[in-house]
């Protein structure tokens, strides 16, 4: 449950730091004095939609803060794992911070998050009921949605629709294969021929190296062979080679270290260059033996460069890209071929549409149930809701398959005895729309592992006897878990296990909201106020006690 709310600057609250306790609790007080206002604190928490106006004037954020207890819910555990959001001390912790110009950042459990990590938290923490969801119901994918949820059958609901998904894939496969059977097998039939090209040119990346290099040297041949020759003859073979120099200067040095030792050095420089220059000449007279001119050689070369630059320019690609060129033409024939495949095409469509009608029966087979159960829940409500002898009814009717299964999903409503059940977004008035709406969010709320309900004015337009009724209603809700109602009417808000006063007043020239936890006495003042407006007299404050079922001393 919602243990802690902390808000700072935010619309017109400063600071707030509210305890909550379990059960049922009211937020009553005038309109306009920031009931609503908590909620859509707490909303932020859960991940809703910041905009710029719920800064407080000349403040440059607002900063929220929710402490919840951990629910026991193993699916909650694993994702919290699996985002590595563990929480301490069994309590779950969300901040949301806004900026003044609707810039927000979020955590939980101080780890910074997305906006869709704190919805996907908020989901399991808390469940809210805005004062117009009731219209919500006339909708057809909200009725759908509620039945599903009542019959714990929405993954079974996500199989059916992705299943639908993929028969309609294949059907528009296949009659995309049907109608375009001609301009495919041009396709094809050129893809066949440029993979064929490229199969006999069998261009490699390695011997498209080596074939450079080679061409180089064949097409250099003569300047290489002279250029050997002529290194060859003044290292080693001519008159004056530099070798036979070398060797001469070395004996001549040896000579002289004799007599001056000092000179040993320069006698093992002269050496060593001596023996570099023997090593050069039997290196370079190998080279010279294995370099031959060869213009048929050359020719093959040339040959062959010349066909890949071919293909290269026709296909305005790199040497170096033909591989990939092949693999992704490859890639698109095979495409194409098993597009181009009515018969296996067929086949696989049959396929999934047996795959999609099966899930769709266990869908309808899951949803007969679940709607009969809801159906007579919700009319046994409405008998106490000042609609005696109506009726309610989740009637699901055949329909043409969709991605929703094989049937519509349809509110149908007899406000009165002997009434024909018809469409509820044709019939009901408004009054029957949120009384039949509040019965429908107040049982199916009892579906909702949501440790925490909240229900924001979404008495509207009931009172008197009805009123009582829901806030009875609301109390049994309340001794399974945590709800909180914002009211207007004395009737719900007497049924509460602890009630909270919200006001407006002035501070320092600026209008705040201020909140006021309620004991037994100042219960009965505010539900007497409720009752009797400005002037509230002695029969008012009897009567609110007699609500509250206590006496005035």
């Amino acid at each position: 449950m919602l243990r802690r709310l902390s808000i700072r600057d935010f619309v017109i609250v400063d600071r707030l730091e509210l305890d909550f306790e379990g059960g049922f609790g009211t937020l009553t007080g005038e309109t306009g004095a920031g009931k609503s206002i908590l909620l859509d604190a707490l909303s932020l928490t859960l991940g809703g939609r910041a905009e710029t106006g719920v800064v407080r004037g000349g403040c440059d954020k607002t900063d929220i803060c929710a402490e919840f207890d951990l629910p026991a819910n193993a699916a909650l555990d694993d994702w919290l794992a699996e985002q590595e959001l563990a929480a301490d001390d069994d309590a779950l912790i969300l901040r949301r911070v806004v900026d003044a110009n609707g810039r927000g950042k979020a955590w939980i459990n101080g780890t910074p998050v997305t906006l869709a990590q704190l919805r996907a938290v908020g989901e399991w923490l808390a469940d809210i009921h805005g004062q117009h969801a009731h219209h919500a119901l006339l909708r057809a994918d909200t009725q759908r949605l509620l039945l599903d949820t009542h019959a714990a059958a929405t993954p079974l609901a996500a199989e059916v629709a992705a299943l639908w998904r993929e028969w309609q894939r294949l059907a528009a496969l296949r009659q995309r294969a049907e109608q375009d059977a001609a301009a495919s097998l041009r396709e094809r039939e050129l893809l066949v021929w440029q993979l064929k090209e490229l199969e006999e040119l069998a261009f490699d990346a390695a011997e498209w190296a080596e074939i450079n290099a080679e061409h180089g040297r064949l097409a250099h041949a003569v300047d290489l062979v002279n250029g050997a020759d002529e290194v060859l003859d003044g290292l080693g073979e001519g008159e004056r080679a530099v070798r036979a120099v070398l060797g001469h200067f070395q004996g001549r040095l040896a000579a002289m270290a004799v007599i001056d030792p000092s000179l040993a050095d320069v006698c093992d420089l002269v050496g060593s260059a001596a023996i570099q220059a023997d090593e050069a000449v039997h290196a370079l007279r190998r080279y010279r033996e294995r370099l031959d001119l060869d213009p048929q050689r050359l020719v093959e070369v040339e040959r062959r460069i010349g066909a890949v630059m071919d293909v290269v320019r026709k296909y305005r690609s790199a040497p170096e890209a033909l591989p990939e060129l092949q693999t992704q033409w490859r890639a698109r024939l095979e495409a194409l071929e098993a597009s181009a495949d009515p018969v296996r095409l067929a086949a696989a469509e049959i396929e999934a549409r047996k795959a999609y009608e099966a899930a769709a029966t266990r869908l309808s087979v899951a949803r007969r149930p679940a709607a009969a159960a809801l159906s007579a829940t919700i009319t046994e409500a409405m008998q106490s809701l000042a609609m005696a002898g109506g009726r309610f009814e989740v009637a699901l009717l055949p329909a043409a398959p969709s991605a929703h299964g094989v049937e519509t999903i349809e509110f149908q409503v007899a406000a009165n005895p002997g009434q024909e059940l018809r469409n509820l977004a044709k019939v009901a008035s408004g009054g029957e729309l949120s009384r039949i709406g509040l019965a429908i969010q107040v049982m199916t709320s009892r579906d909702s592992a949501t440790p925490t309900l909240i229900f924001d004015e979404v008495d509207v337009g009931i009172g008197g006897r009805v009123a009582e009724i829901v806030g009875q209603l609301l109390h049994r809700l309340g001794q399974d878990r945590q709800v909180l109602c914002v009211t207007h009417l004395p009737q719900v808000a007497a049924c509460a296990d602890w009630q909270w006063q919200i006001a407006k007043e002035n501070r320092g020239g600026q209008t705040l909201s201020a909140v006021t936890a309620l004991d037994g006495a100042a219960r009965i003042e505010e539900i007497a106020r409720m009752l009797g407006g400005v002037n509230i007299t002695a029969t008012t404050r009897q009567h609110a006690a007699e609500m509250l079922g206590e006496k005035v001393n």
